[in-house]
This record gives C-alpha cells, sequence and structure tokens, in this order.
C-alpha cells in the first residue's frame, strides 16, 4: 500500500457528530490519512447547542496518547477541546516525550451556541505549556482575543495579535476570519515569523457551520502528517472546509454540521 500516513487528534467527543474528534476522525479519512483518538472529555451536544460536558481523567488522557505513542506512533498531533490545566499539562509532557513537532492547536474555547468549553485557568495552561510546542496555532478572532488580552477589530489588529501568539514560541499562527461579518469574503492570516499570508474564500450564507473549527484544523493536521509544508497544508485545509461549507447537509435544528466528503467529491468530479 505504500506509506500509511497516521495522525492523532486529541479531543473531546461530540455525540453529534459534526465537531470534535468525530470531525477530526472523517477529515483525516477524507484527507487518506488514518486517524487515531485520545478522548479527554465526552460532550452531550447536538446543533442546538451542549447538554453537557463529562471530562475525563488525566490518567486516562495520559493512556491514551501513550497507547498510540508506544505503538503506532504517529506524523501529526492536532489538539481540540482539552478542558483543563491539568490535561493541558499532561498532553503537552505526552508530546515532549515522543518528540512529535507536527502539532496542530485548535484553542477550542467557546462553542457555536457561546457556552464557554476552556477553564479560566486553562488559558494560561495552554499559553505556558502547549503553544511554545506548536508547530501551528488555529484560533479565530474571540480565540485570539482570549489568548493575546486585545480587542481585534482591523487586519492589521490581526497581524498584532499573531505575532504576539508567535512570541509565546508558536512557529506559525493561523488567525480566522469566519468571525469577522465585514465584506462577502472570508480571510485567513497566516503569520511564520517574517511574512504575512492571506487566504480569500467567499462567504457563505448558512448557518450550517458547527464543526468548522475543528474541520479546518484536522485538515491541516492532515496534510502536515505526509510531509506537507505548513502553507501548503493550510492552502488544502481552506479548500477543504469552503467545499464542507458549500454542499451543506441541512440536518438538525440548529447549527447543523459541515460535509466532510464535499471535498473528496469535488476532487473527483
Amino acid at each position: 500500500m505504500g506509506n500509511i500516513y497516521k495522525a492523532l487528534t486529541i479531543a473531546g467527543s461530540d455525540s453529534g457528530g459534526g465537531a470534535g474528534i468525530q470531525a477530526d476522525l472523517k477529515t483525516f479519512h477524507a484527507l487518506g490519512v488514518f486517524g487515531m483518538s485520545a478522548l479527554t472529555a465526552v460532550t452531550a451536544q447536538n446543533t442546538v447547542g451542549v447538554q453537557g460536558v463529562y471530562p475525563l481523567s488525566v490518567e486516562a488522557v495520559e493512556k491514551q496518547i501513550e497507547s498510540i505513542g508506544t505503538d503506532l506512533g504517529t506524523d501529526a498531533v492536532k489538539t481540540g477541546m482539552l478542558f483543563s490545566a491539568e490535561i493541558i499539562e499532561a498532553v503537552a509532557n505526552q508530546v515532549k516525550h515522543f518528540r512529535w513537532s507536527r502539532l496542530v492547536v485548535d484553542p477550542v474555547m467557546i462553542a457555536k451556541g457561546g457556552e464557554p468549553l476552556l477553564q479560566e485557568e486553562a488559558v494560561n495552561a495552554l499559553k505556558k505549556y502547549l503553544l511554545p510546542l506548536a508547530m501551528v496555532i488555529t484560533p479565530n478572532i474571540p480565540e485570539a482575543e482570549a489568548l493575546t488580552g486585545m480587542f481585534i477589530q482591523t487586519m492589521d489588529d490581526r497581524q498584532k495579535a499573531a505575532q504576539r501568539l508567535y512570541e509565546l514560541g508558536v512557529k506559525h499562527v493561523v488567525i480566522k476570519g469566519g468571525h469577522d461579518d465585514d465584506g462577502d469574503e472570508a480571510v485567513d492570516l497566516l503569520f511564520d515569523g517574517q511574512e504575512y499570508s492571506f487566504f480569500t474564500n467567499k462567504r457563505i450564507e448558512t448557518k450550517h457551520t458547527h464543526g468548522t473549527g475543528c474541520t479546518f484544523a484536522a485538515a491541516i493536521t492532515a496534510e502536515l502528517a505526509k510531509g506537507k509544508r505548513v502553507k501548503d497544508a493550510v492552502q488544502t485545509a481552506k479548500a477543504f472546509i469552503q467545499a464542507a461549507i458549500e454542499h451543506e447537509l441541512g440536518i438538525g435544528h440548529g447549527h447543523g454540521p459541515t460535509n466532510h466528503w464535499a471535498y473528496q467529491q469535488t476532487q473527483l468530479s
């Protein structure tokens, strides 16, 4: 079969299947990468909201990661909802222990419905332990504001925020433009410490955007697992998420999930 590329997601479970590890594994699979997972929490959620969050113990998270690291190994790692400072520190220790360098951190803080998914002290732990290990971080604008303490309104603000995040030790910063309601284009910004790159797509008017952040970061992770450069990985992830939003499934009564097989189908047609 040739080389089998592998990616590990360390994140929460979404019972509705649109976000979290379910979205990550679907994305890995669609991009031809073997997906593995370590759960940090089980959530009861659907397109309408989050009905419950049930975190796993730190030991349970550690054991899952150890099981992957000591046997299968991985070419890239993605973190999503890590829930607590203790889990964040444990994950950072495991990433260091196994010397996993292709780490994508999606700093999941707030659900689409507005519920906080990361405890306050966990934000500091994220900055202290995990971000210095990250090859890529993928915050949306509210998450970038929470991590930098800045108010982000203009593209200039976004560039400054990217610099601040870079200074925390992250090698590449992607600040997503989906929350910027200005204009009919969604612009994502990539900063590598020296130059800024901009990725622009037509904004799609839809409420079916549940799991877009997870899916986008997972697509970057899958491409990095194949050995792609960060800029190329972001380009593919942008195309992947655009297809996933454009070809909506229209399921659920609230913010529905995106279409994880759309990109594959558009490539085949």
